[in-house]
């Protein structure tokens, strides 16, 4: 190798020395980009993270006093239902009440006028007897029937 017109001498130890320092330079470099785009990275995930927490932090609120709202409207029909039932229970032992004391008379009631109705023979349009018949008495038989009785005779 020849430096301005000087002869130099390398010696391989020299060469792999400086192939090395390319390499790590290289390397370096490498790294460098790419602990750049870690930190940027980093950075917009930092960004994001706190931009979430800025909106979620209101959104829990609003949902926690939701929840409180809907606790109470569901003690307010708790309570609702509460009183329908005990309304409800009234009014079954009330019907059974008024069942049993009326009831019975009534029915008996009813069944004594049905029974004095029938018994003084007062006929209603509802009373369904049975239509009688009425016969016609005709001084001719049917041909069928003549022809039967010459037979039965002979």
């Amino acid at each position: 190798m020849t430096i301005q017109g000087k002869r130099c001498s390398v010696s391989g130890g020299e060469v792999a020395g400086l192939l090395v320092a390319v390499f790590w330079a290289i390397l370096v470099s490498f790294l460098a980009v790419v602990l750049v785009r870690l930190a940027q990275t980093l950075k917009a995930a930092t960004k994001l993270v706190s931009g979430v927490t800025e909106q979620a932090v209101p959104l829990l609120g609003e949902a926690s006093a939701t929840v409180r709202s809907a606790q109470t409207q569901l003690d307010r029909v708790d309570a609702i239902a509460t009183d329908v039932q005990e309304v409800t229970s009234n009014a079954s032992a009330l019907s059974s009440t008024v069942s049993t004391a009326f009831g019975g008379p009534l029915v008996k009631v009813a069944a004594f006028g049905y029974g004095v109705r029938r018994a003084l023979g007062g006929k209603k349009d509802g009373d369904r007897t049975a239509p009688q018949r009425k016969v016609v008495v005709s001084r001719t038989v049917p041909a069928a029937r003549r022809a039967g009785r010459k037979r039965g005779k002979g």
